[in-house]
């Protein structure tokens, strides 16, 4: 028969297990929910940007419909996107400085050892890693073109420079518009890799925590 001593051991170590544990930290989920957020109004007030004068066209392009926009006309989807540009660029400053404080990075990014691995290893899990680490890393020169290319559409006269770095006025904007493309790629990209590679426990400690 249990003694009460017994039992008691029991029901601690059954809470021990009931104990949320993530597979993600908390600076991470909220990276992601920020991330989240700010790059969808981005999207669809960029969209209301677009629509005023298409890239693709003239003036007389294809334009996209207005459940997907953001601001209602020209002025108010500028508002918001910049607005969601501060957000997201305060929030990419803030969590690159958690990475570098806590060296995430070593096992975020790529390294030698990943090329090696889709080189010349035979392990499917290990090679998957590689190639999750190698979208990761390419994230950042994707991030950093689209934040050099708005901040050259954002302020031209202070940075003309930038604007000259593409030719005109009209490849900036071609180039800034094709980086959405690259970063919803990356993200489907992201999270199938990441799917494989840890399953949907992974996948979902990217925004909340989960009984394990």
């Amino acid at each position: 028969m249990n003694s009460p001593e017994s039992a008691e051991v029991g029901k601690a170590q059954d809470l021990k297990v009931k104990v949320p544990r993530s597979l993600q930290a908390f600076p991470a989920k909220v990276f992601h929910w920020v991330n989240i957020i700010s790059l969808t109004m981005m999207l669809m007030s960029g969209l209301q940007i677009y629509n005023a004068n298409p890239v693709f066209g003239g003036r007389g392009g294809w334009h996209i419909p207005p459940f997907f926009l953001l601001g209602g006309w020209l002025a108010g989807g500028r508002h918001w996107h910049f607005a969601a540009m501060w957000v997201f660029s305060l929030n990419l400053l803030g969590y690159g400085g958690y990475v570098l404080i806590t060296r995430r990075w070593q096992h975020q990014f790529v390294g030698k050892n990943d090329v090696k691995a889709l080189q010349v290893g035979k392990n499917p899990k290990r090679r998957i890693y590689a190639w999750h680490r190698i979208v990761y890393t390419s994230i950042i020169p994707i991030l950093l073109l689209a934040l050099f290319t708005g901040l050259g559409m954002y302020k031209p006269a202070q940075f003309p420079w930038i604007v000259e770095c593409f030719g005109d006025w009209f490849a900036l904007r071609a180039v800034h518009f094709a980086s959405v493309p690259l970063v919803i790629g990356f993200a489907i990209a992201h999270s199938l890799l990441a799917l494989k590679a840890g399953g949907e426990r992974l996948v979902n400690s990217m925004l909340w925590d989960e009984m394990l």
